[in-house]
């Protein structure tokens, strides 16, 4: 059967490198997934996917390697437990991301994250835009995530009981990074559904097709941006009914701390979700997070449920001992990947694991840094294929070092694999501080 790769993309699918090889993603509200549909999507794994699933940085969740006959029925059965990939990529407004630093707000951001999806996401007055569209919403600014969103929301406290919002606008990674800029401060919760129904209906407007809204901001400038903004903003709606029923997924009634499994490189076995499904069951009120570092974060109901969980999660391969790791599939899986980033990945925590323990590492596949190497302390991001002389490519990366609130910097490029290792081995030694290429500690 012939598909339109446009129009699956809609449906959040891509085609991946080969003949009749596909990738479905999975929107997940906020990040929140219950047991009922871990297990339904690791049975599907099962049934489409040779039994495996990969996390991303924005709290989806994709199968590969689907042959064009098993999408149909892989996506009754995502609809069965209420899921669905539409508008998981493609000219839409992607999954509302939620924060996954967990702070003291999270229950306002879960909140906000699940009214955003259900306004914006799957909808078709927000599809057809000219290129993807990102909502990320955070309890505070640590993890710098805001800075790369279309919208980027940042908890900013509350008037009479109504949550406040700072919001970021036309920031975006991919092969030119450009951070976001503060629209507004301190915004009533109320406000930011027509607010950011307006940035979109600019954005779709005065956009090309192709082009993200940061290319828009840099073609008009902030101030007739905001001009045009005021023009499309329409009246505010009438004020939701609270119907006291509560919006979160945790009790948390005694803000006991998040436990975190640890999965390297997003990939996990079928079984493995089923295994992390019957934990949540247990000790988390049936609901598995997933965060963006493509781990998965459990809130336990009590201290005493939170201290087993840790229990069983040390004893197996989900210690979150070990350094955090974000990885795309790279050049195993994606038709864009410069670098075989799992094996890259392996052999830096191989090496230097004991170094980067309490440190974060992000290794993107190619430029368009879908695992975000610039938000991470240490980031490594192939930019190109070069010829060696046995005739074969290999890539050259560049390393980047964060250790501000803004974008992590370029401090090495153009290196092939035994300088990118060097490189690190400096960077270590130097404390993560930035060094002279070639320097020694």
């Amino acid at each position: 059967m012939n598909y339109d790769p446009q129009h699956l993309r809609l449906d959040g699918i891509y085609q991946q490198k080969g003949i009749d090889r596909y990738m479905q993603r999975v929107k997940i509200p906020a990040g929140a997934l219950s047991t009922e549909q871990a297990r339904k999507l690791a049975e599907l794994a099962d049934r489409h996917a040779g039994g495996r699933v990969h996390l991303t940085t924005r709290g989806s969740i994709e199968f590969h390697d689907l042959p064009a006959a098993d999408l149909a029925p892989l996506n009754r059965g995502m609809a069965s437990v209420g899921l669905t990939g539409r508008g998981a990529c493609g000219g839409a407004v992607r999954g509302i991301s939620c924060s996954t630093t967990f702070s003291e707000h999270y229950a306002a951001c879960q909140a906000l994250a699940r009214r955003l999806h259900r306004h914006f996401a799957g909808n078709p007055w927000f599809e057809g835009l000219p290129k993807k569209f990102k909502i990320g919403v955070d309890g505070d600014s640590s993890s710098g995530r805001h800075l790369i969103q279309d919208v980027g929301l940042i908890y900013a406290g509350d008037k009479d009981g109504t949550p406040l919002w700072d919001l970021w606008c036309a920031g975006g990674l991919g092969r030119a990074p450009q951070t976001g800029f503060l629209l507004g401060n301190r915004i009533s919760e109320q406000r930011l559904v027509p607010l950011i129904e307006a940035i979109i209906h600019v954005y779709r407007k005065h956009t090309p097709k192709g082009k993200r809204l940061k290319s828009l901001l840099n073609e008009i400038g902030e101030a007739e941006f905001r001009s045009r903004l005021r023009l499309q903003t329409a009246e505010l709606p009438p004020p939701q009914v609270d119907n006291q029923l509560g919006q979160t997924l945790s009790k948390r009634s005694d803000a006991t701390p998040a436990v975190t499994a640890r999965i390297f490189a997003g990939e996990l076995q079928s079984r493995e979700l089923v295994e992390l499904a019957a934990l949540a069951e247990q000790y988390a009120d049936g609901t598995l997070l997933l965060t963006a570092d493509q781990d998965i974060a459990f809130f336990p109901a009590t201290a005493a449920s939170a201290a087993l969980l840790e229990q069983q999660l040390d004893s197996s391969r989900f210690s979150d001992r070990q350094p955090a790791c974000r990885v795309c599939p790279g050049n195993h899986e994606c038709a864009m990947g410069l670098a075989p980033t799992r094996e890259l990945a392996q052999r830096l925590l191989e090496q230097f694991g004991t170094e980067l323990q309490g440190h974060s590492l992000a290794l993107s596949g190619c430029p368009n840094s879908c695992s975000q190497p610039q938000l991470a302390e240490l980031g490594i991001l192939p930019v190109k294929l070069v010829k060696d002389d046995d005739g074969s490519r290999s890539p050259r990366y560049d390393l980047y070092l964060r250790n501000s609130d803004d974008l992590g910097q370029s401090i090495a490029s153009g290196l092939d694999g035994p300088q990118l290792f060097q490189a690190v081995a400096d960077l270590l030694a130097h404390g993560f501080q930035p060094f002279n290429q070639g320097d020694t500690p």
